[in-house]
């Protein structure tokens, strides 16, 4: 795999609602702020790295990786930062992840990219356990224009796209905690350390 080739997305930009409308990505597990934890994992595996982040800019910013805030409006989810990567990136593939999954896998780049390519798919996700998470996603630019249009046209559900954009589901049963996330402060006070993964 030519890492080079992949641009890796932070997906940052939502509004933390189930955290009470505090920047999640911001948020501390072990002394270290969510998003940092996902960085040291994902820059590795990519060619580069950018934070689709549509507030908190300077905070973002301390990480020393390029920013970038979604073209449609109105924190329009996951998509919208998925989309933007993809107008704005200089490579043929994107690889977005949340920036609330800390253990995520050290070779999730290289076994989407393997099933991406060996399926002749637009994008790939990962499965895990019996679950999909299509916030995984291995993407390629050329799509940018498709993901518009849906965007346009009201669509906001990461699945309905990936099933349209013509997805393969790749399989990570033997990590299936490295996809756990923090979606409320409660989650994050449970947890004072990150799992030893990979």
């Amino acid at each position: 795999m030519d890492k080079a080739a992949i641009t890796g997305v932070i997906l940052a930009g939502g509004l933390g609602r189930r955290m009470g409308g505090v920047d999640k990505g911001l948020q501390l597990l072990a002394g270290k702020a969510l998003v940092r934890h996902v960085a040291e994992r994902l820059a590795p595996q990519v060619g580069a790295l950018v934070i689709n982040a549509n507030r908190s800019q300077a905070e973002y910013g301390v990480l020393g990786y390029p920013l970038l805030a979604d073209e449609i409006p109105d924190f329009a989810g996951p998509l919208a930062g998925l989309h933007a990567a993809l107008a704005a990136s200089a490579t043929s593939l994107v690889l977005t992840v949340p920036c609330d999954s800390p253990y995520l896998p050290l070779d999730l780049a290289s076994r989407l990219h393997a099933a991406l390519l060996g399926e002749g798919a637009n994008l790939a996700i990962a499965r895990a356990a019996g679950r999909v998470h299509p916030v995984f996603c291995l993407c390629r630019a050329a799509l940018a224009p498709e993901l518009e249009a849906f965007l346009r046209n009201g669509g906001r559900k990461v699945m309905d796209w990936c099933a349209e954009a013509g997805c393969v589901e790749v399989d990570f049963d033997d990590q299936p905690a490295a996809f756990s996330n923090f979606n409320t402060l409660d989650d994050l006070a449970a947890k004072s350390a990150p799992q030893p993964l990979g």
